[in-house]
């Protein structure tokens, strides 16, 4: 599955990377890349077990034994501060973040934190991370933090009055809202980060055919799959704007972007609302209980 990657031009060496949602898929062949590259790889992933095995196939095929990991379920903030005080203990720099832990919820998934499942894990979650971090990314001379988001973010809104979702739940309702959120940050981060060595960008993959519909369709999931296969990318080719935008020299100082296939293009205009991007950082310090600055 990652043989293109070990087959990479070692340009990372040096460079600390920490991916998340990295045991499988996209974030799995991101790690990989990056690691065939020579950069010190940390895995981060829910499972023990799971986290052991991608470290094991990823130093396997790229013969890197600078690869890690750590664990943090994104459906539990304190697990996240744990992942940060695991990381700080062990690392004193992070020179790329990418954010690419994401969950899709078929049904609605109550939380303790004032929002349903799939903002806590594909949004909250990844806001708190990066900010626990910045002080340890600020310390690499040209740290780059990349957030997978995704198209569907077009069709996504904000309501900050029903962010759990109470009224009106679709599951693919709530992933638009929680990519639309990944997006509103990026840009936000970009603009607080400015006169600083680090840069901001967020992504979408494209079309890929994963178990989210074996998982959340039990019945006709497989089915589902079976369709998507037919015209969704590859993990491997869903990976590359990832691989790009971490370790491309053509990227070096430019944030506040959003990729496709490895070229900027315009997102949706509601994301480009500064007013409401700054509404949802004051919201997500809250709902995390953290004072974020930059």
């Amino acid at each position: 599955m990652m043989s293109n990657a070990a087959n990479s031009t070692a340009d990372m060496y040096g460079k600390v990377c920490l991916v998340t949602g990295a045991t499988s898929g996209i974030g799995e062949i991101t790690a990989a890349a990056l690691a065939a590259r020579g950069a010190q790889v940390i895995v981060v992933g829910r499972s023990h077990q799971k986290a052991e095995d991608t470290v094991q196939r990823i130093q396997s095929e790229t013969g890197s034994n600078s690869v890690h990991y750590l664990l943090a379920d994104f459906a539990d903030l304190q697990q996240i501060h744990d992942l940060v005080s695991s990381f700080r203990s062990q690392y004193s720099r992070l020179d790329v973040l990418i954010n690419n832990a994401g969950a899709y919820f078929n049904a609605r998934r109550q939380t303790a934190y004032g929002v349903e499942m799939t903002f806590l894990v594909n949004y909250l979650s990844p806001f708190l991370l990066t900010n626990l971090l910045l002080d340890v990314i600020k310390m690499s001379p040209a740290a780059r933090i990349i957030n997978v988001s995704s198209d569907a973010h077009q069709y996504g809104s904000l309501d900050f009055n029903n962010l759990e979702f109470k009224r009106g739940y679709f599951g693919m309702k709530a992933y638009a809202r929680s990519k639309l959120a990944n997006i509103l940050f990026t840009y936000e981060l970009a603009r607080r980060l400015k006169g600083s060595t680090v840069t901001v960008n967020a992504l979408h993959p494209g079309h890929i055919a994963t178990d989210i519909w074996r998982t959340n369709f039990s019945v006709i999931g497989p089915i589902l799959k079976w369709i998507m296969g037919f015209f969704a990318i590859t993990p491997e080719e869903g990976a590359r704007t990832s691989i790009y935008l971490a370790s491309s020299p053509d990227v070096e100082g430019l944030t506040g972007q959003y990729y496709v296939k490895r070229e900027a293009v315009q997102s949706s205009t509601l994301s480009y609302d500064q007013n409401l991007a700054r509404q949802l950082w004051s919201v997500s310090e809250q709902l995390s209980g953290q004072a974020a600055s930059s």
